[in-house]
């Protein structure tokens, strides 16, 4: 019961790694904002661990004050924010569009900076606070993700410029940067390419030093560490979570 009266919020939290990081929380003590585009699935999620569900489109600056400003009056306070919202649009640069580029880029680096920038407010006040950014694998580049890769980075980079402005009050900044995890995001890049789920994950698991691939779980147990006491000395981290160097 580690988070025992701390109130975290999860963006992204209705499904996958999202998910599994809430049901953690909740699991180790915490008091759980489940938040996602939909109500309903971030109700299915936050209903079995006594959460609050929130719905939110994190690219849109006041559902995000909205979200935050419930979260700290329904239940206190705001201890920790986890960011996994976000979405893929996969493309050879060449055939990639405008509203590709912009919906992954909102997405991901202005939904999070909407979030971190609220979340400040009330951690900063209460001198503690913990953020945690879901970067990826492919911030070191891979093909047909200029728009991913470059949101991925680019959170890399704001959580090491926050974890220097925001120390001086006790908040801990960090990413975490998963390789392939079996969820819905990577099931939709398989039928994409046209290749069966079961297949895709095999051929990826064969490029794994541990030879498997990776669940919502061993990316939550990430987060959780890097939200803990336990961690009290890292900040402006990214841990790559990739069964592998």
């Amino acid at each position: 019961m580690k988070f025992k009266d701390r109130v975290v919020l999860v963006t992204g939290g209705a499904r996958g790694i999202g998910a599994a990081t809430a049901s953690r929380f909740a699991q180790e003590g915490a008091r759980v904002v489940v938040s996602d585009m939909d109500l309903a699935p971030a109700e299915e999620v936050a209903g079995p661990i006594n959460g609050l569900a929130v719905a939110c489109d994190v690219t849109s600056r006041e559902q995000v004050e909205a979200m935050v400003g419930r979260a700290v009056s329904e239940l206190g306070r705001l201890d920790v924010l986890v960011c996994c919202a976000g979405i893929i649009r996969d493309n050879m640069l060449y055939k990639m569009s405008d509203d590709d580029w912009d919906s992954v880029i909102d997405t991901h680096l202005k939904g999070t900076f909407f979030c971190a920038r609220a979340a400040q407010k009330p951690m900063v006040e209460q001198k503690f606070g913990k953020m945690v950014f879901l970067s990826s694998t492919s911030a070191l580049g891979n093909r047909g993700q200029t728009n991913y890769s470059t949101a991925k980075a680019g959170l890399q980079g704001m959580a090491r410029t926050l974890a220097i402005e925001l120390g001086p009050f006790n908040i801990n900044v960090n990413t975490v940067a998963p390789g392939f995890v079996e969820t819905r995001m990577t099931r939709a890049t398989a039928e994409r390419m046209g290749v069966d789920f079961e297949a895709f994950k095999v051929g990826a698991a064969s490029q794994i030093p541990l030879r498997r691939v990776g669940q919502p779980e061993d990316i939550a147990s990430v987060i959780s560490f890097l939200c803990s006491e336990d961690s009290s000395f890292v900040s402006g981290q990214t841990i790559y979570v990739r069964g592998g160097p």
